[in-house]
């Protein structure tokens, strides 16, 4: 205080005494939170730079987490192929049966023993008259009409009015008797319109006596659909690298200057797609049309594997860039650390060294106050 005057001995040793004071603050203030910069007012020029270090270590563990995702969604992207291909594998293995499946023909022979070639069918057979009509249906095709139209027509014109059905051969047997055919192995339905000729000659009613290859059809086209499902259910937070207008662009820093962007591939089993068609109309009653369904699941594969191994270097890609920002968020945390963060052994040992300066002090400042007391003895 300026009102009370103190010799320039106590002076001394009293400002001796306030700075080591403000130091043994600023020690046990860095010992307790272990930094020897905890603002700007310590040391502005590292502050402010650990602060920039540490802004930019905070941004990239930001891009860290998005390269993560990435991760993540490549990786369900290939879980997604790897499963479409086990799903074609076996949709390749019921198109091999299918191929190995020999059609055999559903057929009826009639019970007309009697030599019919170039005969008048109406005046041949008993119960047949002119203007009888009767159905054949192959399968679930469209039921086709056989008139018995004139009282001279031969037996030879009706097989052949019955041989222009598709799938369907009718013909004369060696001992006189009609015999008639679904070549593709479909059932053969045979009904009765107008009269009873069907049931005359014995060929009436369904037969399903054949080999054919619709349930191989069908367990095609139900796989085929379960590969669609499955690349639809690819997915991850929204984005589904398996179907179009689904690109993923992963940035690599915090200014987005560096970036890689992962092109989505439609692989479903659309034309579009994977090339794999559905089979409809009894298509594998054809070798051929099995074989062309192989091929194009074989080029299914390939298109996948090639995909599978795009997306692997996309990943590798990720995944280095991902260790690399792990490593700079580490090397930046670093470098703040060591602007900012205090030797505990040097700030223990300055705090032992302030503590006997303090008690020096106080002892100093004890003996320059001395010389004053001495004007007492005076009285």
């Amino acid at each position: 205080m300026s009102d009370i005057v103190l010799s320039a001995g106590i002076r001394s040793n009293l400002l001796s005494i306030q700075n080591t004071a403000k130091l043994l603050d600023q020690t046990q203030n860095r010992l307790a939170t272990g930094l020897k910069v905890n603002s700007a007012i310590d040391d502005p020029t590292a502050f402010f730079t650990a602060q920039g270090l540490n802004n930019r270590a905070r941004d990239l563990e930001t891009l860290l987490d998005s390269m993560d995702q990435a991760v993540q969604t490549l990786k369900a992207a290939d879980q997604g192929i790897q499963s479409v291909i086990k799903l074609i594998q076996n949709a390749k293995a019921t198109a091999n049966q299918a191929l190995e499946t020999k059609i055999n023909s559903s057929n009826v022979t009639s019970g007309n023993s009697t030599a019919l070639t170039g005969t008048n069918l109406v005046t041949t057979a008993a119960g047949i008259d002119n203007g009888d009509s009767f159905t054949i249906q192959v399968g679930t095709a469209a039921a086709v009409t056989i008139n018995i139209a004139a009282t001279n027509q031969t037996v030879s014109a009706i097989l052949t009015s019955i041989s222009a059905i598709a799938n369907v051969t009718a013909y004369l047997t060696s001992d006189g008797k009609i015999k008639i055919e679904a070549t593709n192995g479909e059932d053969l339905a045979i009904t009765d319109v107008s009269g009873s000729t069907g049931n005359d000659l014995g060929l009436a009613g369904t037969f399903t006596n054949g080999t054919n290859r619709r349930s191989f059809e069908s367990d095609f086209n139900a796989l085929r659909t379960q590969m669609d499902q499955l690349v639809a259910d690819a997915s991850y937070q929204g984005v589904n690298l398996l179907q179009a207008n689904n690109d993923l662009t992963v940035f690599f820093n915090e200014a987005q200057t560096s970036s890689l962007t992962i092109n989505s591939s439609l692989s479903d089993t659309s034309a579009s797609g994977l090339n794999i068609g559905e089979i409809t109309g009894n298509a594998w009653a054809t070798d051929g049309n099995i074989n062309t369904a192989i091929d194009q699941l074989d080029q299914a594969i390939n298109t996948l594997r090639q995909q599978a191994s795009t997306f692997g270097g996309n990943l590798s890609v990720v995944e280095t860039r991902s260790d690399f920002t792990e490593n700079m968020i580490n090397t930046l945390a670093t470098g703040a650390s060591n602007l900012t963060i205090a030797d505990t052994n040097e700030e223990g040992a300055n705090l032992l060294a302030l503590q006997t300066r303090q008690s020096l002090g106080t002892t100093a400042l004890s003996l320059a106050s001395q010389a004053d007391q001495n004007v007492l003895q005076l009285f």
